[in-house]
């Protein structure tokens, strides 16, 4: 049995899997695949037909369109007959100006909507600025409200001043009691101390 199955492994090709496909290398990059279409940049066409259609929506392009088509009329109705290229109906000027037409619609078209994608993305930036705005608004409209209450329970220099005026005021009055009494308010005042030592230690 084991002799079979080292043959049965030799005789597969080292290049293949086992459903018969060749290995697929990761390390290196597909080749390109061949396209009958031709390609183009989507970002670079976009900008031609930006800028086409800013020309398409100016006066000067009304201007050039004009003139071209008032010396396409009268060349054709003045001019040597030999010379003319396009008679009365002027079917070829009609054929013209409806393929300017069919591609100036589409140019538009892609320009609005590129405008419209740079439109969005410019309002959701400025959506999410202002969702940042008022969190920071809110967060600081918080922060002065604590620092208000805080504010209020914080003893100001005016509401101590006034505290030890009204502490010395009442001090003043014991002195004055205890003197007329004749209570001396202080116990140092009652008895000198004796140099070195505390009355405490007595």
């Amino acid at each position: 049995m084991v002799p079979e199955r080292e043959s049965a492994t030799r005789e597969r090709p080292a290049g293949a899997t086992a459903a018969g496909r060749p290995r697929v290398r990761l390390d290196q990059p597909r080749p390109p695949r061949r396209r009958l279409l031709p390609e183009w940049d989507p970002e670079a066409f976009g900008r031609l037909s930006e800028k086409i259609a800013r020309f398409l929506g100016t006066g000067r392009f009304i201007v050039w369109m004009t003139v071209v088509i008032i010396v396409w009329v009268l060349w054709n109705i003045a001019a040597p007959r030999h010379l003319r290229f396009d008679e009365y109906p002027f079917i070829f000027l009609t054929l013209m100006l409806s393929l300017q037409a069919s591609y100036a619609a589409p140019l538009i078209l892609l320009a609005q909507n590129r405008q419209d994608d740079r439109d969005r993305v410019n309002l959701e930036q400025d959506r999410k600025q202002n969702e940042r705005s008022i969190a920071d608004t809110e967060y600081l409209t918080r922060e002065v409200a604590a620092l208000r209450t805080g504010l209020g329970e914080v003893a100001t220099r005016d509401w101590i001043r006034s505290e030890l005026q009204d502490l010395v005021k009442e001090l003043e009055e014991h002195r004055r009691h205890d003197g007329q009494a004749g209570h001396v308010v202080f116990p140092a005042e009652r008895t000198e101390r004796p140099p070195g030592r505390d009355t405490d230690d007595r």
